[in-house]
């Protein structure tokens, strides 16, 4: 099976087709429904990770906007509300955490997913009582994404 795996490269110079099939295992192979009809941020200051994650779910059907600070994640949601919200922990700025505080009550019911390379302990407790559902430490692939929101769609 065919995965878009995050890998450090540029982007526009790569061509990428979807697969044909969707079978992941244990992943509801209804998600991509779902997922077409939720709005999704993603905040990463990693410009390769924004560009690999809207390639995927793009190719998929799914809309994802993506920014690169938590300072314009907070301006877009003084406008929009999103179903799905994923923050990079490592921010230029506000981090992640700054910016969980900062919406924390705002948007109870979307979901919250924060991915990070300095994944400890406290950082994880912190971002549950913060409201996050899921942890995800990089690297990751999209696979991890796929089981993070399947469990939690």
């Amino acid at each position: 099976m065919a995965r878009l795996m995050l890998l450090k490269f540029d982007i526009r110079s790569v061509s990428y087709t979807a697969p044909r099939f969707r079978h992941t295992g244990n992943f509801s192979v209804d998600i991509y429904s779902k997922l077409r009809e939720k709005k999704m941020l993603l905040i990463d200051d990693d410009e390769w990770i924004r560009d690999s994650l809207s390639i995927f779910f793009e190719a998929e059907g799914c809309h994802i906007h993506t920014l690169e600070t938590a300072e314009e994640g907070l301006e877009i949601l003084k406008h929009q509300p999103y179903d799905i919200i994923i923050v990079d922990y490592r921010l230029p700025g506000m981090d992640g955490l700054d910016f969980l505080r900062r919406i924390k009550g705002q948007y109870p019911n979307s979901i919250k997913i924060l991915i990070t390379a300095y994944g400890d302990k406290e950082i994880a407790y912190e971002a549950r009582q913060l409201g996050v559902n899921d942890f995800i430490e990089k690297p990751f692939t999209t696979t991890t994404i796929e089981a993070s929101l399947s469990l939690l769609l």
